[in-house]
């Protein structure tokens, strides 16, 4: 029996507490109908007055994902050299991030999309509509990993998009209506993470009537 076929088995609890945030993929394909899976997932989360205010970048071809980390890592090294950091490390951490996203078989950028949002005649709920549709957004991507890990898949979530938009969308020649928020590497676990432990729920619970 496969390692997809134990985890379609799993309840779906067992599926919310197995994800995991994986680092290392293996360099073995991913079938284009677990991605299309991945993303019919996404589409089905809630979202603000239901306009689903994203879109998604999917990158397979090794010349576009070495572009993309390329447009990254020159920002990220300069953004660590502001920080402080010296050379060395500079270096590491950049050629680190850089195998992560080129390694990787697939990577997904979800992509905000705020088109279609509602208009308001004041600045508060026009930030309140932003922040809805951020909010959406998380919850379709996590539709997406939830999705991978059941069909056997393990991803890691990167940040970086959100320090360097223009230059995601500058690279990839994207429509600048999208604002490129996360980066989803996708793909099969070259090694287990370690993983960190879950606070108790007693403390996140700050109040229950």
């Amino acid at each position: 029996m496969t390692a997809e076929t134990n985890r379609l088995s799993l309840s779906l609890a067992d599926i919310i507490r197995g994800r995991r945030s994986v680092r290392r993929l293996s360099s073995r394909p991913v079938a284009r109908e677990h991605i299309m899976a991945m993303l019919e997932a996404a589409r089905w989360a809630p979202s603000p007055h239901g306009r689903q205010p994203w879109r998604f970048v999917v990158l397979t071809r090794a010349d576009v994902k070495r572009a993309l980390a390329e447009a990254m890592g020159d920002e990220w090294r300069r953004q660590l050299a502001l920080d402080g950091q010296d050379a060395a490390t500079i270096n590491i951490r950049a050629q680190k991030s850089y195998e992560r996203i080129t390694g990787a078989p697939v990577v997904i950028l979800p992509c905000l999309y705020t088109v279609d949002l509602d208009v308001y005649p004041d600045a508060a709920r026009n930030a309140a509509e932003i922040t809805m549709a951020v909010q959406s957004l998380g919850c379709a991507i996590q539709n997406m990993l939830l999705t991978a890990y059941a069909l056997g898949l393990d991803c890691g979530w990167m940040c970086a998009p959100l320090f360097c938009p223009d230059i995601v969308t500058d690279a990839l020649d994207l429509d600048q209506a999208l604002t490129p928020h996360a980066l989803i590497t996708v793909g099969y676990a070259a090694s287990e993470p370690v993983r960190r432990e879950r606070l108790p729920l007693e403390t996140l619970i700050v109040r229950f009537d």
